[in-house]
C-alpha cells in the first residue's frame, strides 16, 4: 500500500502543471515613449506570451516613489522587478556614475559599445549596493539642452541656471560656467516657465513627449547629459528563487524583446526628435513645433570635450574611490578611447 501510495503521489506530483512566476514590476516614466513603445509592450504582452509569466505593470511616477528611492526599495523586496535611469540611484552608488559619461558616444552604436563595456561593473554595483540583477539596461535618446533664453553657442550657458540629467552632467556645466539646479523631470516645466532654471537638460523625444517645447524657445543638439540609461533589474532573491529555465527566458525575451529593440530605435531619434522640436523636417510622432535650432560649432564640442576629460572624469575617479578609475579605463575607457588620468 505505502508503495502504491508513493508512486501515487509521484505520478500526481509530474503531472501538476507548474505554477506561474508572478512579477510586480515598476517601469520608468509612464509619459515617455520608452515606457509606452517598449517597456509597457513587453511586461505586458511579450513576455508572458512567450512563457507562464503573471505581470503586474505600473510605473514609478504612477506610484509616486521618489527617484532615489527606485532601487533600494527593489532591493529589499517591495516588488521584483524595478527599471529607471541609473542616474538616479548615484548618491548611493557613485561609482554608477561612470555608465553615463557625457560627450563620449556620438551614435547609439557608440552608446550601446560603451554600456556593453561597462556593464560587468554596472551588474557588481547592483548586486552589492541594490540587492538585485541586472536584466536590460536600455537608452533614452542623447541629453541636449533646451533653454527658455537666447543663446547662440555652448559659451552662451555661462552664468545660467541649468537643470542637469544627471551628476556627471551637473559637474560638466559648471565646469563650463553655468549654475547646475536640480529639478526633477516633472517639475521642469513650471521652472522653465518661472524663471526658476533657464535651461534643462533632457533626452529631445523626452522633452518633446512632455512639452518643454512649449516652455522654452532654444534647442542646443550637444549630448552633454549623455544617453540617460535606464537599468531594469529584478530582486536577487526573486531572481535565486526561479527556476534555471525562466530565468534562462526572461534573459532571452528581455533582450530580444526589450533592449534591442530600444537601441534600434535609438539609432535616428536624435534626428526625429529634432524635426519634431524645431520643424526642420518631417515629424514622425506627431506635429512639429518651432523651437530654434541652435548650431553646434566644433570649438564648442572640443572645449566641452577638453573639461570632460581634463576636470569632470578625474573628479568622478576620486568621488568613486576604490580602484574604479582603473576599471573604467580597461572597459569603457578603451571602448571610446579616453583614459582618465
Amino acid at each position: 500500500m505505502k508503495q502504491t501510495l508513493a508512486i501515487l503521489a509521484a505520478t500526481t506530483a509530474l503531472a501538476a502543471p507548474a505554477f506561474a512566476e508572478d512579477l510586480s514590476v515598476v517601469g520608468s516614466w509612464s509619459s515617455l515613449p520608452l515606457h509606452k513603445s517598449y517597456e509597457a509592450p513587453f511586461w505586458g504582452a511579450t513576455l508572458p506570451a512567450a512563457g507562464d509569466f503573471n505581470v503586474e505593470l505600473t510605473t514609478h511616477n504612477q506610484m509616486s516613489l521618489g527617484l532615489g528611492d527606485i532601487y533600494p526599495l527593489l532591493g529589499q523586496g517591495v516588488y521584483d522587478v524595478a527599471m529607471t535611469v541609473a542616474d538616479y540611484a548615484v548618491s548611493d552608488a557613485p561609482e554608477l556614475e561612470g555608465l553615463d559619461v557625457p560627450l563620449i558616444a556620438l551614435s547609439a552604436d557608440e552608446a550601446r559599445a560603451m554600456v556593453d563595456a561597462a556593464r560587468p561593473m554596472v551588474s557588481e554595483i547592483y548586486r552589492d549596493r541594490f540587492n538585485s540583477h541586472v536584466l536590460a539596461i536600455a537608452p533614452y535618446p542623447p541629453q541636449v539642452v533646451f533653454c527658455n533664453a537666447e543663446i547662440s553657442s555652448l559659451a552662451d550657458l555661462t552664468g545660467l541656471k541649468v537643470r542637469a540629467s544627471g551628476r556627471m552632467t551637473a559637474k560638466l556645466l559648471e565646469a563650463l560656467g553655468a549654475e547646475g539646479v536640480n529639478v526633477s523631470f516633472s517639475e521642469v516645466p513650471g521652472a522653465l516657465q518661472k524663471g526658476v532654471v533657464d535651461c534643462a537638460v533632457t533626452g529631445a523625444g523626452s522633452g518633446y513627449s512632455a512639452g518643454w517645447w512649449e516652455v522654452s524657445s532654444h534647442l542646443l543638439p550637444i549630448p552633454l547629459g549623455g544617453w540617460d540609461p535606464v537599468v531594469t533589474a529584478i530582486n536577487l532573491d526573486k531572481w535565486n528563487g526561479m527556476s534555471a529555465e525562466n530565468q534562462a527566458l526572461l534573459t532571452d525575451q528581455i533582450k530580444t524583446g526589450f533592449e534591442d529593440l530600444a537601441w534600434a530605435s535609438a539609432q535616428d531619434a536624435l534626428v526625429n526628435d529634432i524635426a519634431c522640436l524645431t520643424g526642420n523636417g518631417e515629424c514622425p510622432s506627431g506635429d512639429a513645433r518651432s523651437m530654434t535650432l541652435v548650431d553646434v560649432s566644433d570649438e564648442d564640442f572640443a572645449r566641452a570635450r577638453d573639461i570632460l576629460t581634463s576636470e569632470v572624469l578625474p573628479e568622478w575617479a576620486e568621488r568613486a574611490g576604490g580602484d574604479w578609475a582603473t576599471r573604467w579605463n580597461d572597459s569603457v575607457g578603451k571602448v571610446v578611447g579616453v583614459e582618465i588620468k
